[in-house]
């Protein structure tokens, strides 16, 4: 029930409201007996004083009826106007995150010490990406998150939001127990794209996909990430957490022609080595991302502080202007007014005190 603008939980609460004209109604023993007051000065004190105190009775009767009834603003949803962009924050929450990253000093080790010095002083890299997106999350008030984590499938924790300490409490949760072994990043993807369906249309988008592995695409699955990403608008950015002996991926790259009579031997030998690299997941999955009709950027970290000036870049990159709506949640105004209905209360202890009761 809606009324002026104000809601109520418990609209039946307000049939009790006509018990608030109680106090008006004159009692018997309120009446001390004297023959006549005709010779007294008119008590302009105690009338204000019996207005009071009926005036206190009906307001603490009132505000606790209207109390009972759960008064308040309904939910609201505000267009608001900000600098940002909708992140889908797609993270890889599959058992090689937890292998540690190499130090920051690892150029400088020597090769045949540097997998023991990874395992002794590395740290892992799901906890580092979390840190680092904690962060990134808490520099950036106006932005629109969602989270969403993925192994063998996509697991959605947070819808679009701009309240950050939900999204915090999301990734903070991505550090429970240990991974899955197995990563199916088609199904995140498609899964990630699938949240912006029912989504209009206010800006910049992103899905942010942090892991350290590719994968082999069938078809079906890169034609839905192709139109739905092209569809929606999204651009895709690869923060690839570059593992021990993993491939590197370099920025774009062109194919070679193809085979023709008459080739070089040098021109047979490098068109045979891009398509072995094909065989590599990470490769292929960097490849294809590139063939995408939207913008993609990799941002490839080997270490911690790789990740952090790739999360500062995506930070850089991704600040236009982006229009939103707010949802106001609905505002409660009865502990209000119980607070009204507890001081008139203490008001009329106060005034009955002070009544004289009797003559004698």
């Amino acid at each position: 029930m809606t009324f002026a603008g104000v809601d109520f939980a418990q609209p039946w609460a307000l049939l009790l409201l006509p018990l608030a004209v109680l106090p008006l109604l004159r009692r018997r023993r309120d009446t001390l007996a004297f023959p006549t007051l005709d010779w007294l000065p008119a008590d302009r004190a105690g009338r204000i004083a019996g207005f009071a105190g009926r005036a206190l009775a009906v307001l603490a009767l009132a505000t606790t009826v209207l109390a009972l009834a759960g008064p308040g603003t309904p939910e609201t949803t505000v267009m608001r106007t900000g600098r940002g962009a909708e992140i889908m924050i797609l993270m890889d929450r599959s058992r090689s995150m937890d292998a540690k990253m190499k130090p920051s000093d690892w150029r400088t080790i020597d090769p045949h010490s540097l997998l023991y010095q990874v395992d002794s002083r590395g740290e892992p890299k799901s906890a580092v990406a979390r840190d680092l997106l904690s962060a990134f999350v808490g520099r950036r008030p106006d932005d629109r998150f969602s989270l969403m984590f993925f192994s063998a499938g996509p697991m959605h924790v947070v819808p679009f939001t701009q309240h950050d300490e939900v999204v915090q409490a999301g990734i903070r949760a991505g550090g429970m127990g240990r991974g899955l072994s197995d990563t199916n990043v088609g199904r995140a993807l498609t899964g990630a794209i699938d949240s912006f369906e029912q989504r209009a249309y206010t800006g910049s988008r992103i899905i942010l996909l942090v892991t350290d592995g590719g994968a082999h695409l069938d078809e079906p699955t890169r034609k839905h990430i192709r139109e739905g990403l092209k569809a929606h608008r999204i651009a895709l950015h690869w923060l690839y957490l570059r593992t021990l002996n993993a491939p590197e991926l370099g920025a774009e790259e062109s194919a070679p022609p193809p085979a023709a009579d008459g080739d070089s031997p040098e021109a047979i030998e490098t068109r045979n080595a891009y398509y072995a690299q094909e065989s590599v997941p990470e490769v292929s999955l960097h490849r294809f991302f590139q063939s995408l009709p939207v913008t993609y950027r990799l941002y490839q970290a080997d270490n911690p502080d790789d990740l952090a000036k790739a999360v500062a870049e995506v930070g850089r990159q991704q600040n236009f202007p982006l229009d939103y709506d707010e949802r106001i949640p609905r505002q409660d105004h009865s502990r209000a007014l119980f607070a009204v209905a507890a001081l008139c209360c203490a008001l009329l202890l106060v005034h009955r005190s002070l009544l004289l009761r009797s003559w004698l």
